[in-house]
């Protein structure tokens, strides 16, 4: 089945950052996670599959054709939520609607008034009397409403509480059930992404640190803690870093099995996309000699 987005090389340059040859694909009915650091380029590559901003070269394809030669079509299927995306504050949730309905060939009321009602949004409200709760809410209602294939998330969940994060993990499930709708949502909560993700993307200052599934990253990799001169009895294709502490050390593994299978005594962690971040960042890479 073809890729619901396809990137390809993608690259944008600015004065002090590079975006350097990004390329992932995304497969329909999956929730790809988007992790890295501040200034990590995960902004600048979802602004440029939405086409806010134009990159220096590169392809993207949705739903198997050309992003640009196919821009106004594409709008119509593409949802996006950004932290901060709010509505003119003098309007009030109907006056949205009479607006989008006239954007969106798909709108559906029925939906929109399904999810005010389920996120308990009231529609004689002024946007600039609700909480950022309820503004993020109402932008997800929104990007839902007309019935887009693809939803892209920046920051969305951003400052919410626990609970409120766990409904909208939900909906981003319920969202992709069908199997021919997918997400693809950068976010800082690196735990909420250990719940729904299939994919991660990895981003590490302009580059693709690797493009996993899930499944590989639980089966394969693990945080070991151990002796410092236990690391002498490791290879350099055991372990992607370690971080010294002050009388041990923690290790990345990337082949947990085969690791447990010669030393069966091993006591290792699961690795959380959190632990891939740190030893990213701060970890010291193996020696190659």
């Amino acid at each position: 089945m073809e890729p619901i987005l396809s990137v390809d090389q993608l690259t944008k340059k600015y004065k002090d950052f590079t975006l350097d040859h990004i390329s992932f694909q995304i497969p329909r009915g999956m929730i790809v996670g988007m992790i890295g650091e501040n200034g990590a380029g995960k902004t600048t590559t979802l602004m440029s599959v939405f086409e806010m901003i134009s990159p220096d070269s590169g392809q993207i394809r949705l739903f198997g054709r050309n992003w640009r030669e196919n821009r106004k079509e594409n709008l119509q299927k593409v949802g996006l939520v950004m932290d901060g995306l709010n509505q003119n504050p003098r309007l009030y949730c109907k006056d949205l609607e009479n607006i989008y309905k006239r954007v969106y060939k798909n709108w559906d009321s029925r939906l929109f008034y399904q999810y005010l009602k389920r996120f308990s949004l009231p529609l004689n409200k002024k946007i600039k009397s609700s909480s950022k709760g309820m503004l993020v809410k109402l932008n997800f209602a929104l990007a839902l409403s007309y019935h887009p294939e693809l939803l892209i998330l920046d920051e969305a969940t951003s400052g919410l509480d626990p609970v409120m994060r766990d409904e909208i993990l939900e909906l981003l499930q319920e969202f992709v059930m069908d199997e021919d709708h997918s997400v693809l949502i950068s976010s800082h909560i690196t735990s909420d992404l250990d719940k729904i993700a299939d994919y991660i993307l990895f981003l590490h200052q302009g580059k693709l640190q690797f493009f996993r599934s899930m499944e590989e990253i639980e089966n394969n990799y693990g945080v070991l803690h151990c002796r410092k001169d236990f690391l002498q009895v490791l290879s350099p294709e055991d372990y992607e870093s370690y971080m010294p502490e002050d009388f041990s050390c923690k290790v990345l593994i990337r082949n947990k099995q085969a690791l447990l299978g010669r030393f069966q005594d091993l006591v290792m962690e699961r690795a959380t996309l959190e632990d891939f971040m740190l030893f990213s960042t701060k970890g010291v890479l193996p020696c190659q000699d």
